[in-house]
Protein backbone atom coordinates (compact mmCIF):
# COMPACT_ATOMS: atom_id res chain seq x y z
CA UNK A 1 0.00 0.00 0.00
CA UNK A 2 1.37 3.21 -1.15
CA UNK A 3 1.97 5.74 1.76
CA UNK A 4 3.04 9.30 1.45
CA UNK A 5 3.82 11.41 4.73
CA UNK A 6 4.34 15.14 4.29
CA UNK A 7 5.86 17.26 7.26
CA UNK A 8 8.23 20.55 7.40
CA UNK A 9 5.74 22.90 7.39
CA UNK A 10 4.70 25.93 9.39
CA UNK A 11 4.45 29.84 10.01
CA UNK A 12 7.39 31.86 8.95
CA UNK A 13 7.66 35.19 7.93
CA UNK A 14 8.11 36.92 4.45
CA UNK A 15 11.77 35.78 3.08
CA UNK A 16 12.36 32.73 5.18
CA UNK A 17 12.97 29.14 4.09
CA UNK A 18 11.18 25.91 5.04
CA UNK A 19 12.39 22.27 3.93
CA UNK A 20 9.68 19.55 3.06
CA UNK A 21 9.77 16.00 3.40
CA UNK A 22 8.11 13.72 2.08
CA UNK A 23 8.87 10.17 3.22
CA UNK A 24 7.53 7.27 0.64
CA UNK A 25 6.98 3.77 1.41
CA UNK A 26 5.02 0.51 -0.33
CA UNK A 27 6.37 0.73 -3.69
CA UNK A 28 9.68 1.13 -4.99
CA UNK A 29 10.72 4.50 -4.76
CA UNK A 30 13.79 4.56 -6.77
CA UNK A 31 11.52 3.17 -9.61
CA UNK A 32 9.23 6.12 -9.88
CA UNK A 33 9.14 10.48 -10.00
CA UNK A 34 7.93 12.32 -7.15
CA UNK A 35 5.76 15.80 -7.39
CA UNK A 36 4.54 18.56 -4.98
CA UNK A 37 1.70 20.28 -5.36
CA UNK A 38 -0.07 23.06 -3.45
CA UNK A 39 -3.70 24.27 -2.99
CA UNK A 40 -4.86 26.96 -1.07
CA UNK A 41 -8.57 27.80 0.32
CA UNK A 42 -11.35 28.14 -2.19
CA UNK A 43 -8.37 27.91 -5.19
CA UNK A 44 -7.69 24.63 -7.32
CA UNK A 45 -4.53 22.43 -6.62
CA UNK A 46 -1.65 23.45 -8.35
CA UNK A 47 1.47 22.05 -9.84
CA UNK A 48 4.76 23.40 -7.73
CA UNK A 49 7.66 20.41 -9.16
CA UNK A 50 8.33 17.74 -9.93
CA UNK A 51 11.76 15.14 -10.34
CA UNK A 52 12.53 12.64 -12.84
CA UNK A 53 12.26 8.71 -11.13
CA UNK A 54 16.08 9.03 -10.95
CA UNK A 55 17.21 12.47 -9.90
CA UNK A 56 18.56 13.97 -13.36
CA UNK A 57 15.46 15.98 -14.30
CA UNK A 58 13.55 18.14 -12.50
CA UNK A 59 10.51 21.10 -13.78
CA UNK A 60 8.49 23.57 -11.56
CA UNK A 61 5.78 26.46 -11.98
CA UNK A 62 6.93 29.85 -12.72
CA UNK A 63 6.33 31.09 -9.03
CA UNK A 64 8.16 28.35 -8.24
CA UNK A 65 11.21 28.61 -10.66
CA UNK A 66 14.40 29.90 -8.78
CA UNK A 67 12.76 30.49 -5.32
CA UNK A 68 12.35 26.18 -4.71
CA UNK A 69 14.63 23.12 -5.56
CA UNK A 70 13.12 19.52 -5.22
CA UNK A 71 15.10 16.36 -4.40
CA UNK A 72 14.81 12.93 -4.24
CA UNK A 73 16.78 10.59 -1.94
CA UNK A 74 16.20 7.19 -3.29
CA UNK A 75 18.25 5.82 -0.33
CA UNK A 76 15.70 7.44 2.00
CA UNK A 77 13.00 6.94 0.20
CA UNK A 78 12.29 10.64 0.59
CA UNK A 79 11.71 13.77 -1.19
CA UNK A 80 12.03 17.16 -0.26
CA UNK A 81 11.26 20.92 -0.97
CA UNK A 82 13.35 23.46 -0.09
CA UNK A 83 11.72 26.66 -0.55
CA UNK A 84 13.61 29.61 -0.18
CA UNK A 85 12.39 33.66 -0.07
CA UNK A 86 9.12 32.59 0.67
CA UNK A 87 6.04 34.74 -0.05
CA UNK A 88 2.96 35.32 1.40
CA UNK A 89 1.24 33.92 -1.82
CA UNK A 90 3.07 30.21 -1.15
CA UNK A 91 0.75 29.92 1.76
CA UNK A 92 -1.29 26.46 1.12
CA UNK A 93 -1.36 23.08 2.23
CA UNK A 94 1.87 21.30 0.43
CA UNK A 95 1.06 17.72 -0.81
CA UNK A 96 3.36 14.37 -2.29
CA UNK A 97 2.53 12.93 -5.37
CA UNK A 98 3.85 10.02 -6.48
CA UNK A 99 4.35 9.44 -10.11
CA UNK A 100 1.35 6.66 -11.81
CA UNK A 101 4.22 5.42 -14.36
CA UNK A 102 7.05 3.41 -13.62
CA UNK A 103 10.35 5.04 -14.96
CA UNK A 104 8.41 7.51 -17.14
CA UNK A 105 11.12 9.22 -19.48
CA UNK A 106 10.59 12.86 -18.19
CA UNK A 107 9.65 14.31 -15.08
CA UNK A 108 6.14 14.20 -14.44
CA UNK A 109 3.95 17.48 -14.88
CA UNK A 110 0.38 17.62 -15.01
CA UNK A 111 -1.87 17.00 -12.16
CA UNK A 112 -3.08 13.66 -14.25
CA UNK A 113 0.60 12.20 -14.20
CA UNK A 114 0.09 11.42 -10.47
CA UNK A 115 -1.66 8.62 -8.59
CA UNK A 116 -1.14 8.79 -5.12
CA UNK A 117 -1.39 11.63 -2.54
CA UNK A 118 -0.26 12.46 0.31
CA UNK A 119 -2.29 14.10 3.21
CA UNK A 120 -0.24 17.32 3.52
CA UNK A 121 1.25 19.91 5.59
CA UNK A 122 0.71 23.24 6.27
CA UNK A 123 2.76 26.37 5.29
CA UNK A 124 1.42 29.84 5.82
CA UNK A 125 3.59 32.94 5.13
CA UNK A 126 2.64 36.11 7.29
CA UNK A 127 4.08 38.78 9.36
Amino acid sequence: QVQLVESGGGLVQPGAFLRLSCEASGFPFNQFGMGWFRQAPGKEREFVAAIKWDGQSTNYADSAEGRFTVSKDNARNTVYLQMNNLKPEDTSVYYCAKDRQRRRYISPSRIGDFGSWGRGTQVTVSS
